[in-house]
């Protein structure tokens, strides 16, 4: 069976930068962070007190009805947000004639993170009497995936992934062999994640992930440099519309770039911790190049997993080195955490997007404080300003918790 060719139509994203993915983008490309102090909940007795929060965001601007707004979490209305974005990007109109062929595939690491600890702390002041009605809707992971598609009209084939960070990644491989396989036409993919909560930041800073780096949050966050020490907690969401390339040429859709190749697997090797060489993300990084059919030295830009944790950074670019070899010297290689946080689930889909963006544009996005050479980590990772640089083929990574990996192959389009 021969696969059908998937292209990417359009693009949906909120992160810490922005609400919009043009913002967003600008943002990225001028090295501006979007990391600051926790303001979401009282950070003063944690030792990290920094987050890449979404600003300026408001969902009764994509949620018309306030009081079914108002029943949501807010990673359901990331994930509103993004697929109302995207779907307006693409031009893509669903209706009777196509709802059936036009599916969701919409992650979430974290899920409804909020809600829960809202709910169990009425719970334990014996107010269970005052637990929401929607609490059950809310915490159920694949909810997201699920309003969207109420919204949307889309009643094709439905998935929610929650694979650590790598499920935004996932979800549009997923997405990608859904419509491959003819399954779907077109495919409303992606990921949101809201995280940001006293429970996840305990829960982080007891593996030691998390950065000490408070005073200068903007310096926060500074993937391959040898001064890291842990990443940074984020939020927000991205969705990608996917299309048949038939399906998109037919109704004379704008294409941003073609999805070449997905690969996914597993470390089985510790539940936090890559594995020491990045033996797991090599085998990952090679299983997408061969579906792609391509050659190793065809990638002219990797989109880092990048997360300014020690062993994360390192694991990576021993991978990179394993997979491309000579061509890893030659490679341009940068980390939109270092400016975005990380985003969980959420951060595979929106770097995905950035990669689009860089085919499009013909800019790298720079990884922002790099000031110190890491002898582990010496790779080009466009420290610190954008480059203009032509991108035909960009390949975008993500490792996550429990040993999961993500990797995707974006191309110019060519007909």
């Amino acid at each position: 069976m021969n696969r059908r060719r998937v292209v990417i139509t359009g693009l949906g994203a909120v992160t810490p930068l922005a609400v919009g993915v043009e913002a967003s983008w600008r943002a990225l490309c001028a090295g501006k962070s979007g990391i600051g102090h926790v303001t979401r909940f009282d950070a003063t007795s944690f030792k990290c007190k920094v987050a890449g929060e979404v600003n300026d965001f408001h969902p009764e601007d994509f949620i018309h009805d306030a009081k079914f707004k108002r029943r949501l979490d807010r990673f359901i209305h990331f994930a509103v947000a993004c697929s109302s974005m995207a779907l307006e990007d693409s031009r893509l109109v669903i209706d009777s004639s196509n709802s059936e062929r036009v599916g969701v595939v919409l992650g979430s690491a974290v899920g409804a993170r909020g809600t829960g600890e809202s709910a169990h702390e009425m719970v334990l002041d014996g107010h269970a009497d005052r637990v929401s009605p929607f609490f059950l809707v809310n915490i159920t992971p694949n909810m997201g995936a699920g309003v969207v598609a109420i919204l949307t009209g889309a009643r094709g084939v439905h998935h929610c992934l929650s694979d650590a960070c790598a499920t935004g990644t996932n979800s549009l491989g997923l997405a990608m062999r859904v419509i491959q396989y003819d399954e779907a036409d077109a495919v409303i993919a992606g990921a949101a994640d809201s995280g940001l909560t006293p429970t996840v930041y305990a829960g982080l800073e007891a593996t030691g992930a998390t950065t000490r780096r408070n005073q200068s949050p903007e310096k926060a966050s500074r993937p391959f440099d040898a001064d890291r020490d842990g990443m940074v907690c984020a939020e927000g969401g991205a969705v990608v519309i996917l299309e048949e390339l038939g399906h998109a040429l037919r109704r004379g859709a704008r294409i941003y770039a073609e999805v070449l190749g997905y690969g996914s697997n597993v470390d089985a090797f510790h539940v936090t911790s890559p594995s020491t060489l990045g033996e797991g993300p090599a085998q990952c990084m090679g299983l997408a190049l061969k579906d792609s059919g391509i050659e190793p030295q065809q990638v002219d830009y990797v989109n880092a997993h990048g997360t300014s944790t020690v062993a994360n950074d390192v694991a990576e670019t021993c991978a990179i080195k394993k997979v491309f070899g000579g061509h890893a010297n030659k490679l341009a290689v940068s980390s939109n955490k270092s400016m975005t946080g990380h985003m969980w689930g959420a951060a595979g889909t929106v770097e995905a997007v950035f990669s689009v963006l860089t085919i499009r544009d013909g800019i790298i996005p720079p990884t922002i404080n790099y000031e110190h050479p890491d002898p582990e980590c010496d790779l080009d990772y466009v420290p610190n300003e954008s480059r203009r640089a032509q991108v035909k083929i960009a390949m975008s990574n993500s490792f996550g918790f429990g040993g999961i990996n993500g990797c995707l192959v974006i191309k110019q389009f060519e007909e």
